[in-house]
């Protein structure tokens, strides 16, 4: 079996061009035990990348080929969006409009307040695993909605609808003690402890 412990534990990835930041921001983030892995440029990262590996990353705004901003907004319209921190020496108020419109945890300017970067990391890092658990959740959700039968499935919908077991067996043109019997199997499969509960499920498959 695959020991995935590394993965769970969040690590800080740095992405600056500049070995020294590099080398520091690495220091900061293991003083206060963290993992931390650096690298200096997007091309380098996404080379050694797991998009699984929980954690956050901060990413200097300014780098050499595709820029930390383009390479945050490509991130966010990906299938596993990331926590992003960005950095840089010259930060503008329409440049930190733009990365924080494309869903940057924070912008800061270089020299970071070590402080700051820190709140900055474990607020990321939180976001990360919140974002995690939300998407573990709807898989888990979407494997049990495969699970129901056709029939399931119909009663489902209605329930989800508003309508009452009569008006789900009139529709159906089922005696109501089977839609009963149904409904029961239906909500123990979705792990759903009332209707407004499994409403609150079967909003968040889709």
């Amino acid at each position: 079996m695959i020991d995935d412990r590394k993965n769970r534990r969040p690590t800080v990835i740095v992405i600056d061009d500049d070995q020294s930041v590099r080398e520091a921001l690495k220091g900061l983030f293991e003083s206060v035990g963290l993992i931390a892995e650096t690298h200096g440029s997007v091309r380098e990262f996404m080379a050694a990348d797991d998009p699984e590996k929980a954690g956050c990353i901060v990413l200097d705004i300014r780098l050499p080929g595709q820029s930390g901003l383009e390479f945050q907004e490509a991130l966010a319209q990906s299938d596993l969006p990331r926590s992003v921190i960005l950095i840089s020496a010259h930060v503008d108020v329409a440049m930190a409009v733009r990365a924080m419109k494309a869903g940057a945890i924070d912008v800061l300017t270089k020299p970071v307040r070590e402080q700051d970067l820190l709140e900055a990391v474990n607020h990321a890092i939180a976001n990360d695993a919140a974002r995690r658990e939300e998407r573990t959740s709807k898989t888990a959700a979407q494997l049990r909605h495969t699970s129901l039968t056709e029939r399931e499935r119909q009663i489902l919908t209605l329930v989800v609808a508003g309508k009452l077991n009569k008006q789900i067996a009139a529709e159906l043109q089922l005696a109501e003690p089977t839609v009963k019997l149904h409904r029961g199997h239906m909500m123990r499969k979705m792990k759903a402890t009332s209707v407004a509960n499994l409403v609150k499920i079967v909003g968040g498959l889709f």
